[in-house]
């Protein structure tokens, strides 16, 4: 029992730096712009490098760690994450940080998925493995939540380079102490790599979200943009018609099928482009517009953290009681409530609003984790839990992409003078996203959609069953 729990801890240490990595460089982003010249659109793509790269191929990373060994996997991502972190720490100019921002996020890819598999074929018994994930859920919201606060007081007194230092010690314990604890372990039926797969789903996600950074720069009419929608939409419909042909492919469509995953899958995107979304927007609007340094402005953001690092416990405890609608529609409400202040913000917003606002936000992200990841394995069959927590990483990292690339394209043109006003629109999104998280929270929790994960399952574990049922 200690041991698991042991191992349980190692695996939400490298989900602690990675998730912490998300949010962190939010904080420092005025910061870069000053020290490295960077334009709204620079700053977009050192957030967005990091979680495009992650959101690409974790399920790769996923599917291989199935096949040459998890631990093995693992341990290659936290060599990875760790030496990317001290080259970001020494970046010399914008490029060079956005490309090592990749570099961590092809270690970070190794891990969150590769860690899930590990936690899943530790705990075997459903009431531990939903305790075991709604732990795993409340350090995704605590770490999330942390970076804003963690990076004010390092970038306040040691500048933006000091934000990379932190994942240098964690990673390298974490690396060692799995090398002692963590087991060895495969998949006694890996999937194959799926190369073709793998090059649709990066192609997808760059070209609309280069379109969507570099759209209000280069006009939305333009060649080069039109051009990138274009094959974005193109390697999408070629994505979902070669991968139901191939016997193992990278992404099973299949899952889909099932209700409440499809819904966590939807909720994880909405949820995480709005947290990416409001950091961006709201790190710019405390520093450039009220003036604050940013350890003040991190500091202003302690309300939501503290929020999330109190109730994503909680979180979890609903999840495995009395199952994910709850906290869903709680997360939902909390989303609503909290950006709607925001709406009508302006240069002269009392604090105190800003406050209640943070407070009410951070409780609705505290419940949305857990109930997200328990969806995504709950009912698959156990060989596939690596493979269905991957897309929900997946998910979690499209979301963050989007949300930064969208509402930082609201904003691109905007001064400290009309920021605030500029930024409305955005928060306008995030309340909608907010309830899709709601509706979609009430809608895919029924007994209905159980049944369909359940018809699902059943048809991953027998396909040829299924089909002489047919």
């Amino acid at each position: 029992m200690r041991r698991r729990y042991l191992i349980l801890a190692i695996c939400c240490m490298s989900l602690f730096i990675v998730g912490l990595d998300t949010t962190i460089v939010n904080i420092a982003l005025p910061s870069l712009r000053t020290d490295l010249d960077a334009s709204v659109a620079g700053l977009q793509w050192t957030i967005d490098a990091y979680t495009l790269v992650l959101a690409s191929l974790l399920v790769l990373s996923g599917s291989t760690a199935d096949r040459i060994g998890r631990r093995r996997v693992f341990q290659t991502g936290l060599a990875l994450f760790t030496i990317g972190s001290l080259l970001c720490s020494v970046a010399p100019g914008l490029g060079w940080l956005i490309a090592f921002r990749a570099m961590q996020a092809i270690g970070g890819s190794m891990l969150n998925p590769v860690a899930m598999s590990i936690i899943t074929n530790v705990f075997t018994e459903p009431r531990e493995r939903a305790r075991a994930i709604g732990v795993w859920g409340a350090v995704v919201g605590i770490s999330l939540a942390l970076g804003p606060v963690a990076g004010g007081a390092l970038v306040d007194s040691l500048g933006w380079r000091s934000i990379f230092w932190v994942n240098v010690p964690v990673g390298v314990a974490a690396f060692l102490l799995a090398a002692k604890f963590v087991p060895e372990s495969r998949a006694p039926k890996p999937r194959r790599i799926d190369p073709i797969g793998q090059v649709l789903v990066f192609l997808v996600l760059t070209a609309f979200t280069y379109g969507i950074i570099e759209g209000p720069g280069a006009g939305w009419t333009s060649y080069e943009i039109v051009g990138c929608f274009g094959l974005g939409v193109l390697a999408l419909v070629t994505l979902l018609i070669y991968e139901p042909r191939r016997q193992e492919p990278l992404i099973d469509l299949r899952f889909f099928h099932s209700v409440p995953f499809s819904g966590a899958t939807l909720i994880a995107v909405s949820a995480f482009a709005s947290l990416a979304g409001f950091l961006f927007l709201n790190s710019i609007y405390l520093q450039d517009v009220r003036g604050l340094s940013p350890l003040h402005a991190g500091l202003w953001t302690l309300p939501m953290a503290a929020m999330t690092v109190v109730f994503s416990p909680l979180s979890g405890r609903l999840v495995g009681s009395v199952g994910t609608r709850l906290p869903l529609t709680l997360a939902g409400a909390g989303f609503i409530a909290g950006i709607l202040p925001l709406t009508r913000l302006s240069a002269t917003t009392p604090f105190w609003l800003l406050t209640v606002s943070y407070v009410l936000f951070g409780f609705g992200f505290a419940m949305v984790n857990s109930p997200i990841t328990n969806t995504a394995v709950s009912g698959m069959p156990r060989e596939q839990a690596g493979v269905a927590a991957a897309i929900a990483s997946t998910s979690r990292q499209v979301g963050g992409a989007l949300g930064v690339a969208v509402l930082g394209a609201a904003v691109s043109t905007a001064t400290s003078a009309d920021f605030a006003a500029r930024s409305r629109i955005g928060w306008w999104i995030i309340v909608g996203l907010g309830a899709v998280v709601l509706i979609l929270g009430l809608v895919t929790t029924g007994k209905w959609a159980r049944g369909t994960t359940e018809r699902v399952a059943a048809h991953i574990e027998s396909p040829a069953a299924a089909t002489m049922a047919r």
